[in-house]
C-alpha cells in the first residue's frame, strides 16, 4: 500500500509541491486563537498514554464515536479504561474516510509519533497504542509538542476575571514560545440564566475591585480588566456569539435593564439584545483604543441536547451550526463604530457556510489605511475547518477581498496535538494555487505566488496582529 501521509500528501501538482516545500513548510506557527489551558504549559503537561492526549476533551472525536454507535462511557465515562476508549476510537477510524478527523489523526501519528507506515484501525490498535505510548514515555510533553511544530506564538482564550497567573509565570520564566492571553468577555452579557449572571457579575466585581451597581459600573469593571490584560501582553479579544446584535439604547434604559437582570428577573428578547449590543460596543471601543485586534465568532448553536448538557455540561460535542440572518445588525454595528472612529482591526468568523460571501463583502465596506486588510474574513472555523470549508473560505476571500492579505489559520483547539492543522491548511492553500498555476489561471511566477503563500501562512499574522507590541 502506498504511504498515506507521504511528502506530497494533498499536493496534487508539481507546482503545489514546489510552493509548499519552498515557501510554506518550514515557516513557524502563530496560533492566535486556541483553547489550550495555559496551566498545562506551565507544568509542561505529560500524559500516561495516547488516549489521554488524543481523546481527553476532544469533542470532535466524541461526536464521531457516538455517530458510530459507541456507548457514551467510552467517550466521556470514568468507568472505562483509557485503552478501552482508544480501542473504540480505533474501531471508528475506518468509518471516518472523507472526514477531517481521518486526516488529522494520521498527520498527528506521523508528526508526533513517527508512525506513517500503518493506518489506525481495529487491526492495528494495539501496535499504534504501544508505539505512541513509547514516544510519550520517552518525553513527549506539552512544551515539546509546541517546539517540535515550530510554534512561535500562542494566544489562549481567557475570561476577564482570570488573574492570568499562568501567563505571568511563563513570562517571568521567559519561556521561548510567547504565550499571550485573549480577552473573552462573553459572560459579561450572558443574561439568559439570571442566577448564573448574578454570580458572574459578583466575581467580575471582585476581580475589578469595584462594586457593580449599574451599567456604567459594569463597563468600568470590564475596562479595568481590559487594562490588566493589556499589561499582561494581551492584544486580541474574542467574542463568541450565536448571532449579531445591534439595538441602541440610552443610558437610563441600559441601567434599568441591567438592574432588572441583577434582581434575578429574566429579560425579554428586546432587553437582552440591548444589553448585549451595548456591551459589545463598549468592548469594541476598548479594543480600538488599545490597538487590539478584535475577533467575532458568529453562528454556533450550543448545547442542543439538553439531557446531555445536564449530564456533561458545555463543550462536550452537542453543538451545531446555527442559522440566522445577521447581516443588517452586523453592518449597523460596524458602521456605528466606524462613524465614531472606533473600528479597529477586526476578524469576522462565520460558522454557517452560507455566510462566507456575506462577510467577505462586508469587509470591503470598512477597510481603511490603518493597515492592509484591516477587516478580515476569519479562517474556516469549527465545523468548517475541514478541506471543503477551508477551500470555500479561501475562494470567498480571493474573489471578494484580497487573499494576499489574509492572516491565515488557527487551531481553535484544546489539544497540543492540533498544530498539524496549520500544515493541513498550508497544503490545501498550496494545492489551490498550484493547480491554478498549472491550468494558467495564475502566472507561472513562483516568486509572486510563493510570496502570497508565505504571507498567508505566517508573515501576515506576524505583522497584522502586532503581538510583539
Amino acid at each position: 500500500m502506498k504511504q498515506f501521509i507521504n511528502p506530497n500528501f494533498m499536493l496534487g501538482t508539481k507546482s503545489a509541491q514546489k510552493l509548499y516545500f519552498e515557501y510554506a513548510a518550514e515557516l513557524p506557527i502563530i496560533d492566535f486563537h486556541c483553547h489550550l489551558n495555559p496551566d498545562e504549559i506551565v507544568e509542561d503537561k505529560k500524559w500516561d498514554n495516547v488516549a489521554q492526549v488524543w481523546l481527553g476533551g476532544d469533542h470532535y472525536k466524541w461526536r464521531a464515536m457516538r455517530s458510530n454507535g459507541v456507548e457514551e462511557k467510552f467517550c466521556t465515562g470514568t468507568e472505562t479504561s483509557d485503552k478501552e476508549k482508544f480501542d473504540k476510537f480505533a474501531f471508528t477510524m475506518p468509518k471516518l474516510l472523507r472526514n477531517p478527523i481521518y486526516h488529522w489523526t494520521h498527520l498527528e501519528m506521523a508528526r508526533f509519533f513517527g508512525i506513517d507506515d500503518v493506518l489506525l484501525s481495529p487491526d492495528t490498535a494495539d501496535e499504534v497504542w504501544t508505539r505512541c505510548n513509547k514516544v510519550l514515555n520517552e518525553g513527549l510533553t506539552a512544551r515539546s509538542c509546541m517546539k517540535n511544530c515550530k510554534v512561535e506564538i500562542v494566544c489562549t482564550t481567557d475570561d476577564p476575571i482570570s488573574d492570568l497567573s499562568a501567563h505571568k509565570k511563563l513570562r517571568d520564566e521567559n519561556f521561548e514560545i510567547k504565550v499571550l492571553p485573549t480577552f473573552r468577555p462573553d459572560k459579561t452579557h450572558a443574561v439568559k440564566n439570571p442566577s448564573d449572571y448574578i454570580a458572574y457579575i459578583s466575581k467580575l466585581s471582585a476581580a475589578a475591585g469595584i462594586e457593580i451597581k449599574d451599567f456604567d459600573d459594569l463597563v468600568t469593571a470590564i475596562k479595568r480588566r481590559h487594562d490588566y490584560f493589556h499589561s499582561m501582553g494581551c492584544r486580541l479579544s474574542d467574542n463568541g456569539l450565536d448571532t449579531m446584535f445591534y439595538a441602541p439604547a440610552d443610558e437610563h434604559t441600559l441601567n434599568t435593564i441591567f438592574k432588572k437582570a441583577m434582581s434575578g428577573q429574566c429579560l425579554d428578547s428586546g432587553e437582552s439584545d440591548k444589553l448585549k449590543s451595548a456591551v459589545l460596543t463598549a468592548c469594541a471601543e476598548m479594543d480600538a483604543e488599545s490597538g487590539w485586534t478584535r475577533q467575532l465568532h458568529i453562528g454556533a448553536m450550543r448545547d442542543c441536547n439538553s439531557a446531555m448538557f445536564k449530564k456533561l455540561g458545555p463543550d462536550t460535542g452537542f453543538d451545531s451550526i446555527g442559522e440566522s440572518n445577521y447581516a443588517a445588525a452586523l453592518a449597523r454595528h460596524l458602521d456605528d463604530l466606524n462613524s465614531r472612529g472606533k473600528l479597529g482591526r477586526t476578524i469576522l468568523y462565520n460558522l454557517h457556510p452560507k455566510d462566507n460571501e456575506m462577510l467577505a463583502t462586508m469587509l470591503g465596506n470598512f477597510q481603511s489605511n490603518l493597515c492592509p486588510g484591516k477587516m478580515q474574513l476569519g479562517s474556516g472555523w469549527w465545523f468548517l475547518d475541514q478541506a471543503n470549508g477551508i477551500r470555500a473560505q479561501i475562494e470567498a476571500f480571493s474573489q471578494l477581498s484580497l487573499l494576499a492579505n489574509f492572516v491565515g489559520m488557527v487551531t481553535d483547539s484544546r489539544s497540543f496535538l492540533s498544530y498539524p492543522r496549520h500544515e493541513y491548511f498550508r497544503r490545501i492553500l498550496c494545492d489551490i494555487i498550484g493547480r491554478e498555476i498549472e491550468n494558467g489561471s495564475i502566472p507561472e511566477d513562483y516568486e509572486l505566488a510563493g510570496r502570497l503563500v508565505s504571507d498567508v501562512s505566517y508573515n501576515n499574522a506576524k505583522s497584522y496582529l502586532r503581538l510583539g507590541v
